[in-house]
């Protein structure tokens, strides 16, 4: 293990610089004990981690970034979003900041704004470039061939696709259990003919198991299973909430409007919201709507939407997780974990009209 560069600081009512040496001294243990809960390493026990960083406060010690940086580790990660607007994100971004609160790790968020291909990679290479010690990767539309060449270099943990690799961890949720949830939820109901809002395929992007195609897939699946596979429509308009608008129209004013519609994202769910209200439908005596994700926006008491929790947070965390690990040197097997989904009822769903 590396032992940290003291940052050169004064402490307070002193004219002594503080350094690592000083840490280890004031804690009672030595400079690589204080090393490891630097850099969070494996084998450091609450106790110890406390010790150290009491230690730390009481000295008013803060490593030196451009000293790390030099040994070999910028104490950087990278977190690629598509968007800022989708609320999930932020479930997900609370998570990573949660595992990374007590280590020495700074976040930088970058948003390409949009899903363009070239946009994100040009994003992932300008964190690659300032030498970030680790990449987080939302859905990204980068060439898979692309991540998995950068991941060959730079500790990288992928984020919704199914795609694994021995390059990088992935993190996903069971996409399939979850859809079928919400199909059973709205048959049980009563509903037969419920539409599906999808997110258009990636033309190029190599990724042949992005959440989208497993939630669509499921969709089709779980329409048959229940014998409604004629009723069975998809409409690829974008998780975003001009996706969600512009596919309820679709849906909603042709010759038969479903009675219920499935959103693959609660950001195209409010999309569906803004659909009805302007062709004066009343969700949900009128028409039944489930979304995706159970954001904080679906728990609001106006919106109240029924959608599928895939545990954002937890997820976000297993990503900072793994990816410690493999900047720790874990390289020998790549890993692939799956939350549990569930479904959150609430008030946007009931029986179809009669």
């Amino acid at each position: 293990m590396t032992t940290e560069v003291g940052a050169r600081m004064r402490p307070a009512g002193g004219s002594k610089r503080v350094t690592i040496a000083d840490v280890a001294r004031s804690a009672g243990v030595s400079t690589s004990a204080v090393s490891k809960v630097l850099t969070n390493a494996y084998g450091v026990s609450p106790a110890m981690r406390e010790r150290v960083r009491k230690a730390m406060d009481e000295l008013g010690y803060r490593p030196h970034a451009a000293a790390r940086g030099m040994r070999g580790r910028t104490y950087t990660i990278g977190i690629l979003l598509a968007s800022i607007r989708n609320a999930f994100y932020a479930d997900l971004l609370d998570g990573v900041n949660g595992r990374l609160r007590d280590t020495e790790y700074a976040l930088f968020i970058g948003s390409a704004g949009s899903s363009e291909m070239a946009d994100q990679t040009r994003l992932i290479h300008a964190m690659v470039d300032r030498q970030m010690d680790g990449l987080i990767l939302i859905a990204p539309a980068v060439p898979r061939t692309e991540v998995v060449r950068i991941a060959a270099d730079v500790p990288t943990v992928v984020i919704g696709h199914h795609d694994p690799s021995p390059a990088y961890d992935c993190v996903v949720n069971q996409d399939g259990l979850g859809v079928d949830l919400v199909v059973d939820h709205l048959v049980a109901l009563g509903h037969r003919d419920i539409a599906h809002i999808s997110h258009p395929t990636v033309r190029g992007s190599q990724w042949e198991q992005r959440p989208e195609h497993h939630v669509r897939a499921a969709y089709g699946d779980a329409m048959a299973r229940h014998g409604l596979a004629d009723l069975a429509r998809v409409v690829n308009s974008g998780y975003s909430d001009e996706g969600g608008y512009r596919g309820a129209m679709e849906l909603l004013t042709s010759r038969r409007p479903p009675t219920a519609i499935f959103a693959g994202a609660d950001v195209a769910a409010t999309g569906v919201f803004r659909a009805a209200a302007e062709l004066g439908l009343r969700i949900p005596e009128d028409l039944s709507l489930a979304g995706y994700n159970n954001t904080s926006v679906a728990a609001l008491a106006p919106v109240s939407l029924t959608s599928v929790d895939q545990a954002g947070a937890m997820m976000g965390e297993t990503a900072a997780r793994l990816l410690l690990e493999r900047i720790q040197d874990r390289r020998d097997r790549a890993v692939v974990t799956a939350s549990t989904p569930h479904l959150v009822a609430r008030r946007s769903t009931a029986p179809p009209p009669a």
